[in-house]
Formats: C-alpha cells, sequence, structure tokens
C-alpha cells in the first residue's frame, strides 16, 4: 500500500512544499513571504497560523485531503541537545520549538510547529528529521578558549547526511561503517565530519569559509575593532557577518554564475574571491579529515554552488591528496525529508522522542 506525506520545509522568507507518495514526489510548491507580511509578527512561533493557511490551500488546490496523508515531515528546528534522524513532534518538543529556552529562533522550527497542527487534525503521527543542531559532538570538539562558550554543532545535517547516504550507497557502502566528510555550499557553507553514522564535529556556516552571502572567519581581535568602532549597530555587524558578507561584500552578487562570468571576462578581484572561497572550504575539509584522523573514505560537495564545476575543480586540486572529492550538487532538502519519513512509516528507522 502506497503511503502518502506532507513535507514542509519553511524558511526565513518562503514555506516549501511537497506531497510524496513513497519516494515518488506528487506535487511541490515554493510559498514566497514578503517582509512586509512577516514583520506583523514579533516572534517565530507566531508565524504558525499565518503559514499554516497556505498550506492548507496548497493541500486543497492538489485535491489532498487531510485523510489521505499518512505521516507530516518537517524540517527541524535548532534545538539544543537534539540528534540526527527523525523525533517525534510531541508537546514536549512543540514547547522546545517554540521557545528559546530550548532552540535557537531560526525559520526551520516552524515545520515542527505546523506540521503538528496538522497531524491532530488528521489524527496522524508528525516529524521533524535531521534537524540543524543534530550532531554529537564529544567534549573536546564542544570546548572553545571562553568558558562563557560552548560550540553548539550547526550545519547543514540534512542534505549533508542525505548526500553521505548517497555516496554510501553508489559505492555499495554501509553510511553506519564509513568516514566521510561533506561540504554543504549554499549561500552559507558548512562543513561536517561524518564518523560510522554519526556527525562527530562541524563547522557552521559563521565560523569557516566565505560564502557568497557569509563573511567566514576573520582575525578577532581586527572584528572586535569593527565591532566597537561605533560606525555599526549590532543589527549591521551581523548582516555583515550573515547575509551581506563574502562574496556579496566583494562583489555585490550572491550568484555563483555571475561570478563566474566575471572571472571568465577578466575580472582579477572576481577570480581573486572565487579562488578564495575554494582554498577555505579545502582547509575546512582537512580540519575534518584531522577530526577523523585521516581515515576517511570519502569527501562530499554537494549544495547549490557545488553545480560550479570550476569551483568544484579547484577544491579537487587542493584536497585530492586526501580523496578525490565526489559531487553531489543541489539542496535536496525535500526528498532529504521524504526518505527519512517513508524508513520511519516502513518500521526500517525508528523516530525518537525528545524529553525537556
Amino acid at each position: 500500500m502506497a503511503l502518502k506525506q506532507l513535507i514542509i520545509n519553511p524558511g526565513s522568507t518562503s514555506t516549501k512544499l511537497a506531497v510524496y507518495e513513497d519516494e515518488e514526489k506528487l506535487f511541490q510548491e515554493t510559498i514566497e513571504h514578503s517582509p512586509e507580511e512577516l514583520a506583523q509578527f514579533e516572534h517565530l512561533p507566531d508565524q504558525v497560523p499565518y503559514r499554516l493557511n497556505f498550506v492548507k490551500n496548497f493541500l486543497q488546490r492538489h485535491g489532498i485531503a487531510l485523510s489521505d496523508l499518512d505521516c507530516i515531515m518537517g524540517r527541524g528546528g535548532m534545538v539544543y541537545g537534539i540528534g540526527t534522524g527523525g523525533w517525534i513532534v510531541d508537546e514536549d518538543l512543540v514547547k522546545a520549538l517554540g521557545s528559546e529556552k530550548y532552540c535557537s529562533p531560526h525559520a526551520s522550527l516552524l515545520g515542527g510547529l505546523i506540521g503538528y497542527k496538522i497531524a491532530e487534525e488528521a489524527g496522524i503521527s508528525a516529524y521533524i528529521y535531521d534537524p540543524v543542531t543534530g550532531a554529537k559532538l564529544p567534549a573536546i570538539a564542544k570546548t572553545t578558549g571562553y568558558p562563557e562558550i560552548v560550540k553548539q554543532s550547526t550545519c547543514h545535517v540534512l542534505n549533508s547526511r542525505a548526500m553521505a547516504m548517497r555516496f554510501a550507497q553508489e559505492q555499495g557502502l554501509d553510511y553506519d561503517k564509513i568516514n566521510v566528510v561533506v561540504a554543504h555550499m549554499g549561500g552559507g557553507i558548512s562543513l561536517s565530519a561524518h564518523e560510522k553514522g554519526i556527525i562527530v564535529d562541524s563547522i557552521g556556516d559563521d565560523e569557516g569559509p566565505m560564502s557568497p552571502e557569509r563573511a567566514g572567519t576573520a582575525p578577532l581581535l581586527e572584528f572586535l575593532k569593527l565591532c566597537f568602532s561605533e560606525k555599526y549597530t549590532y543589527d549591521e555587524m551581523k548582516k555583515k557577518v550573515r547575509g551581506k558578507g563574502g562574496m556579496a561584500a566583494y562583489l555585490g552578487t550572491t550568484d555563483a554564475r555571475k561570478v563566474e562570468q566575471m572571472v571568465e571576462d577578466g575580472d582579477e578581484t572576481a577570480k581573486l574571491i572565487y579562488d578564495t572561497i575554494a582554498y577555505q572550504v579545502a582547509k575546512g575539509i582537512g580540519q575534518m579529515a584531522v577530526a577523523l584522523k585521516g581515515d576517511v573514505q570519502g569527501i562530499i560537495l554537494t549544495g547549490g554552488i557545488a553545480y560550479s564545476k570550476m569551483l568544484t575543480a579547484k577544491i579537487d586540486e587542493y584536497v585530492k591528496f586526501i580523496k578525490p572529492v565526489t559531487v553531489l550538487p543541489g539542496e535536496n532538502e525535500m526528498e532529504a525529508l521524504a526518505l527519512g519519513g517513508l524508513r520511519i512509516m516502513k518500521g526500517e528507522e525508528k523516530a525518537q522522542k525528545f524529553t525537556l
């Protein structure tokens, strides 16, 4: 009997929706939300009723009744201490997703909250899968030079694990028995070290390579000078780190295709920035290889800008002494959520319960 699931993947200004039947995608849409519409909501959880209407309209347009669905899969929020895999969205997890005491504010938390509302009405289960904070970092990977700051793993877990699993399958290997390094390269770039199916270290999109929208790492004393120069507010500095940093700051665009054209047209600044991104990603891969003590069976490049053959070739030049790269481009989050939900419904994977 075919299994149907609704996939909910909220972003800061969009809601991606899909209906899958087993492994087949029946429908998919991306609903855009204007900043003006979202400005009326003080806190992210306040957006639930607003976005819920769009989800229900999506189902109605495509002739999908709630009784047709077998489960709801939502993108996971940044819940502190949560791990990888599937998690049942129950009262405890709803409370965690809706509170900054347990969860960092991030649009992905809306996936679980909206899914819970629909699942309650439909009488079925809702899950989140591979949340952003899903990793099991040992103490040595979480310790910083600041007693007040404990490193939290915040990488593109969902797509990174899905591509690591795909790599393993294509190589005839078992993901739970191999070690791989994954670089997810989109508007932000994050890297993760996967040791026998567990993410044991990561580099977040605000602590590693420069990317189309992120500034990446910088000398801390120079950064502090900017912070206390009185030229910028906290929000402006935050935008420099995330949103208007990196490629956007240097070249005025976040489109890698435009930058490639600039390089081909002889723009030396564009070439320097593109080369720098490749160099910094490669250094991050080296760091993750060290976390695995050099025991690496694969290096995977994924995300939107992994479509750039120019960029991936440059990265490969640096890291092929560890392992040649495998390029699995694109952001396959909807498929990853659907496959995770299918494994749970078929009993191939057990959903976990989060306890406050």
